[in-house]
């Protein structure tokens, strides 16, 4: 009896490119305070309706100065004013000086102004200080519009906003911001075999059972993306729930994302619900690890649309890796955010990779003092702890062994789970 031949494995390249055609933008918008709007995403292009700054004014405390009187090193001049940050001066006379202290306005006929540490008192004259220095044009003023132009986008939609981001909007006058509303996920495990953190001490636990570590990081993961999750908990393994966790999760959320399941077991009943109710594509992806994964759409039951569906790997590492390198792709996709390559570094290896897979490898590293990359000893899919050492992955082609001193492709956690 003839088998048929097993399907090549996709490549991760083809798996994401393949994810993101299937995933359209979230166009519905909100208006949020802007001390609210940290991790948001702009649903509109923000247009500034003023020059910042706004006036001309000074970086300094010091003296605003006609350059046409400083000629030499030496020369006195009368302070004529003293202006602070928050009022306005008088025109500058020739022969005069202001006496002004940084955000100040820059008063008129002045073009230049000298710091304070660049000048001293003239004893004989009270109102008179001499300058040791010539002053260049233009020097330690800031100009109006230097930093935006009225008119100019000073923020684009689909730019998620972080502190800088607010600052930016905030100088603009903008107490409210457009915002797209959050990406709504829900989240559930599946597995006789997982029991909740709290439920049952480490010493009585039933032989088989493991804690559900998956849950806690998926869902971390998630809101660190900016998602509204709801966390359906542990669907027992069994048909009849799993398609009633399947029906609730879709006619609410814009993802169901799962973790274990999707095999083809007696007891792996998300494949058959899923397909039940919708459409599912189980891809099996040429990385290590994290091989399996499944994505699909189930149809809501009280609303028009579907909500996209991923499995991911029950072993913990391939679920974390492959969280990072398509479900978080598909979010920024689904933000509007741009879902551009993550960015490696070329870094020098200081272990030895002797035995090549076919499949492209992410092993975990940390780098040392001698601007290297260790090795975690264990490159195992269930050993969670390697993650939480590790500060990157290697991500080593498939078929490549590496030598020690060899530069290989570093990929820093920092680019994706700040």
């Amino acid at each position: 009896m003839s088998t048929a031949p097993r399907a090549p494995l996709m490549s991760l390249d083809d798996a994401l490119q393949a994810l993101l055609a299937r995933i359209t933008p979230l166009t519905d918008a909100e208006s949020v305070a802007t001390f609210d709007a940290d991790g948001r995403v702009l649903a509109e292009d923000l247009v500034s309706a003023l020059q910042v700054p706004a006036f001309d004014n000074s970086s300094m405390d010091g003296y605003a100065v006609r350059r046409a009187d400083l000629l030499e090193p030496g020369v006195a001049l009368r302070v004529s004013q003293r202006i602070a940050a928050g009022h306005t001066g008088q025109p500058l006379q020739p022969g005069q000086v202001a006496r002004i202290f940084t955000g100040a306005p820059v008063p008129e006929g002045a073009d230049a102004i000298v710091m304070q540490e660049q000048a001293e008192p003239v004893p004989e004259t009270p109102d008179a200080v001499r300058f040791s220095v010539v002053p260049e044009p233009g020097q330690w003023i800031r100009r109006s519009g230097e930093d935006i132009r009225q008119g100019q986008t000073a923020l684009h939609r689909g730019q998620k906003l972080g502190p800088a981001e607010l600052g930016l909007a905030a100088s603009l006058g903008l107490a409210h911001l457009p915002v797209l509303r959050r990406p709504r996920v829900a989240l559930f495990s599946t597995g006789d075999e997982l029991v909740m953190p709290g439920d049952v001490s480490p010493q009585d636990m039933p032989p088989g059972s493991i804690y559900n570590s998956n849950r806690f990081f998926l869902r971390a993961l998630l809101h660190r993306m900016g998602c509204e999750v709801s966390d359906l908990g542990i669907v027992p393994d069994r048909r009849e729930a799993t398609l009633a966790a399947l029906k609730t999760a879709a006619d609410h959320h814009d993802l169901i994302l799962t973790s274990g399941g999707v095999s083809v077991g007696e007891e792996d009943h998300v494949k058959p619900a899923v397909q039940s109710l919708g459409e599912l594509n189980l891809w099996q992806i040429a990385m290590k690890p994290g091989k399996p994964f499944a994505y699909g759409q189930v149809c809501r039951q009280t609303a028009e649309g579907v909500a996209h569906f991923v499995g991911l790997p029950g072993n913990p590492v391939s679920s974390f890796m492959t969280f990072l390198l398509l479900v978080r792709p598909l979010l920024c996709q689904m933000q509007g955010m741009s879902a551009s390559a993550l960015h490696t570094q070329s870094l020098p290896a200081h272990f030895a990779w002797p035995k090549a897979d076919k499949r492209r490898e992410f092993l975990r590293v940390r780098r040392n003092a001698q601007g290297g990359l260790d090795l975690f000893p264990n490159q195992s899919s269930g050993v969670l702890t390697s993650v939480v050492w590790a500060d990157g992955v290697v991500d080593n082609p498939g078929g490549q062994t590496i030598e020690p001193g060899q530069l290989v492709d570093f990929w820093p956690f920092s680019e994706c789970l700040a």
